[in-house]
């Protein structure tokens, strides 16, 4: 009798569940919204007691749509954002912010409350920084402990527990408190390539408390990605998802990274697993490449040990608003108002409407035409990678008084093209340290359009590839479910098996002179903006 293998994905704005067969064939999928609080002072939270709920109605929804009897679920796997989870006794949800509201327990991954922190941390120059790509970012879960303790040292002194989002997820599958080697290698500072946390480096950041206690409350079992937890679901786990008790629960990833499991191992006849940038096009975007050897790359995270696929390293790029910063671009525009009711009256939406009315007017290979001098560096949440900047802030010239649907295209084209030369960056950093990419592999719900395919492909000379699993993030974790279950041998078996690489994308070399200069003029709007912000003219 087959297995089949259920990928949940925990994302910024929804929890979704996808069932798989043993191919790596989607039978189902379903979502559930969760709910978001945005504050002054950066500051942006969520509830995991929502999210839980979510997690449940998507899983009962999609095996419900599968048609699959639950005790063909053979194996699970979760992923989600980076976000930081904080619990007292037993999991019970602790204030993390002004508001006081125990409900909402969580500091989302976007949320900046900690950049002072962050930048404190960094002027220490401690040894981990180095595998952060030398620079910690507030998005991780070190500044945001340090902020926790000084703003809210009641709620710091008294959390049973602080987890990454991921591990809380196979935590109330499992009970299981074991940590994923992605999750705190990635956004902790767990030296994986040691098997240990930096003692001296939580005492001098001020967070000397967690080393005191033997890190038993940031996790002192480190696992791979695909590990089988404790023994599977929980009774009380299973009656809430709807599934058979002691079903194997995999040791989860970070969403971006779950991205990367569904797609850089995938059999195909471009690149390989060394060669291929994995760029996971979300609300945010995540570029992932693997070495066999550590490849320190400033601005670029890692090189993180096992963080992915085991055994390689890994280096972490990618932009803090990507999907995200497309939308509050063309919002911006006065005909935005008008292009969302047509892209309603359709029955899409507004980005899939404007990537249409784009390949209808000529697509990727009239971008000249159709942007004309409309530059756009949409770094609206900061810079990533390569410049590890959380005070970017994004630019637009060469705005005129147009305010019609050409002019609206032209925007949205030239805030794709400005994300583009921003993973053109990446590639080139990485370059400069021997991290050699012949073929970006895109993936996510912003990246489904062959326009801004072609466009990645255009503006930064690589062959973009697309998996053709229609839910590549889903499948990565369906693929640890997978490995779990005992299904394949190890991770890297199970990406072969499971996923395949689809439609290629060649780089056109009659748009190149043309992105060239662009690309020359999206870094010089990047430096003056530094210029400026710094008072240095």
């Amino acid at each position: 009798m087959a297995n089949h293998f259920l990928g949940i994905d925990v994302g910024t704005g929804s929890a979704r569940a996808g069932l798989f067969d043993e191919h790596g064939t989607l039978l189902a999928s379903a979502k559930s919204d969760i709910a978001i609080w945005h504050e002054s002072g950066s500051i942006v939270e969520q509830s995991s007691n929502d999210i839980w709920r979510a997690v449940c109605a998507s899983v009962r929804d999609a095996v419900t749509r599968a048609g699959v009897p639950p005790e063909r679920v053979a194996g699970i796997g979760f992923d989600a954002t980076c976000s930081l989870v904080v619990v007292g006794q037993d999991g019970h949800p602790l204030a993390v912010g002004p508001s006081g509201d125990p409900a909402r327990n969580i500091i989302v991954w976007m949320d900046h409350r900690a950049t002072e922190q962050a930048r404190r941390i960094n002027g220490t120059g401690e040894t981990v920084l180095n595998y952060v790509g030398g620079s910690i970012s507030p998005e991780m879960e070190t500044p945001k402990l340090l902020w926790l303790a000084e703003n809210m040292p009641r709620t710091f002194t008294g959390a049973w527990q602080f987890m990454d989002l991921a591990d809380f997820l196979t935590w109330k599958a499992t009970a299981s408190l074991a940590r994923s080697v992605c999750t705190v290698t990635c956004k902790w500072t767990y030296l994986a390539h040691e098997s240990r946390w930096d003692e001296g480096y939580f005492r001098r950041v001020g967070l000397g408390q967690l080393a005191d206690e033997s890190f038993q409350r940031i996790g002192t079992e480190v696992v791979p990605g695909g590990t089988a937890l404790g023994s599977g679901l929980t009774a009380q786990a299973a009656a809430d998802l709807g599934l058979k008790p002691g079903t194997p629960v995999a040791a989860g990833l970070i969403d971006a990274h779950a991205g990367g499991v569904g797609t850089v191992g995938a059999r195909g006849n471009v690149g390989n697993v060394l060669t291929r940038m994995a760029y996971v096009f979300g609300t945010s975007a995540c570029t992932m490449s693997s070495t066999r050897e550590p490849a320190f790359v400033p601005g670029v995270w890692g090189p993180y040990f096992s963080a992915m696929v085991p055994g390689l390293w890994l280096n972490e790029g990618g932009q803090s608003a990507a999907g995200a910063a497309i939308d509050q671009l063309v919002q911006m525009h006065p005909a935005s108002e008008q292009a969302a009711k047509m892209a309603r009256d359709s029955g899409i939406g507004l980005s899939q409407w404007l990537s249409q009315e784009a390949e209808r007017r000529g697509g990727a290979v009239a971008a000249s035409r159709l942007i004309g001098d409309v530059h756009v560096v949409p770094e609206f949440l900061g810079n990533r990678a390569p410049f590890s900047d959380p005070d970017a802030r994004g630019l637009i010239a060469g705005l005129s008084m147009d305010a019609d649907l050409d002019s609206f295209i032209a925007l949205y084209l030239a805030g794709i093209c400005g994300l583009g030369y921003g993973a053109r960056q990446i590639v080139q950093v990485q370059a400069e340290r021997a991290v050699l990419i012949d073929t970006i592999v895109v993936s996510g719900g912003a990246g489904q359009s062959p326009l801004v395919r072609q466009l990645l492909a255009d503006t930064t000379g690589k062959v973009v590839a697309a998996p053709t699993s229609e839910e590549p993030v889903l499948l990565g974790s369906a693929i640890l479910g997978a490995v779990a279950a005992g299904q394949h041998r190890d991770l890297a078996e199970a990406m072969s098996s499971m996923s395949t690489i689809g439609e290629t994308y060649q780089p056109n070399p009659m748009a190149a002179e043309w992105h060239e200069k662009r690309f020359k003029a999206f870094e010089m709007l990047q430096q003056t903006a530094r210029i400026i912000r710094d008072g240095n003219f």
